[in-house]
């Protein structure tokens, strides 16, 4: 019985937590038939689970900077300069999707609002972003859900880059209007949930919070409008979206997160595809 017990048990798909597989509900997180086929296939879970959409996210970033180099790989030489160490030129990061003024109003690329998230000016741009996702992810993940999580991950870098483009940043890039987006979501959920455990999660996120504009104005060429307009929106959105305890995820968060999902592949595709062709023909 023990034996056959532990082939009808499966790990959540969303929470990882070991349940039933008959289970209609997760009892964790309350996610819908856990142990469906297309909930448990390897494409399924790079979205659905925790730790995997935190890798995937961090794939893609690292996939599309080194397309970035491959684009142009004369222009990465060396520099004194620690942070342009690595730096693809400004024509990749354009034909891959940046951002700003010059590819919104000269050539109508408002889809580089969405790619412009997943690409990088350097080896350490690139390293400290995906490291502060890795550190504010989780938390997010847990308290918001992964479908949610998306959401806000997504909105956030294209709210927080079209507030840089109303202020006429020419040319941006970058995953730190995103990640800012977590951070404004975790602030306002410390905020609300409020007790000795939202108190300390608002105190911890609020360091990064502060140590991001303390770098911001020290270091030149950081895009804090981005930021600024990254952790708004993820404060409307956590508002807006609410959060596990208060309210689990619902078939809206679901749909609209698929449609992030779907819409960010789309144009990553098509940046990649299109930034290859007009580097090869031209």
């Amino acid at each position: 019985m023990m034996l056959s017990h532990r082939k009808n048990s499966i790990l959540c798909p969303n929470c990882r937590k070991l349940i039933s597989a008959d289970e209609p509900r997760c009892p964790h997180c309350g996610i819908s038939r856990p142990g469906s086929w297309w909930k448990n296939n390897v494409w399924t879970r790079a979205f659905l689970g925790t730790d995997q959409l935190i890798r995937t996210i961090i794939y893609v970033n690292l996939g599309m900077y080194v397309l970035c180099l491959l684009l142009n790989p004369w222009s990465s030489s060396f520099s004194l300069n620690p942070f342009s160490l690595l730096s693809p030129s400004n024509k990749s990061l354009v034909l891959l999707g940046a951002t700003g003024t010059i590819p919104i109003d000269h050539l109508h690329r408002w889809w580089s609002l969405v790619s412009a998230n997943y690409l990088h000016g350097g080896i350490f741009h690139i390293l400290f972003n995906m490291l502060a996702l890795r550190q504010i992810a989780p938390l997010v993940l847990r308290e918001y859900g992964v479908n949610r999580m998306v959401i806000l991950y997504t909105l956030s870098g294209v709210i927080g880059f079209f507030v840089s483009y109303l202020a006429g940043v020419i040319l941006t890039i970058g995953a730190s209007a995103a990640v800012c987006g977590l951070i404004g979501a975790t602030l306002y959920y410390g905020k609300s949930r409020g007790g000795a455990y939202g108190q300390a999660v608002y105190r911890q996120i609020a360091g990064w919070a502060l140590g991001i504009l303390v770098f911001g104005f020290l270091m030149p060429g950081v895009n804090n409008w981005g930021h600024g307009g990254g952790i708004g929106a993820g404060i409307v959105l956590g508002l807006l979206l609410g959060y596990q305890e208060r309210k689990r995820e619902r078939l809206f968060h679901k749909t609209l997160a698929g449609i992030c999902v779907l819409l960010t592949v789309m144009i990553l595709v098509w940046a990649a595809v299109s930034g290859i062709y007009y580097r090869v023909v031209g």
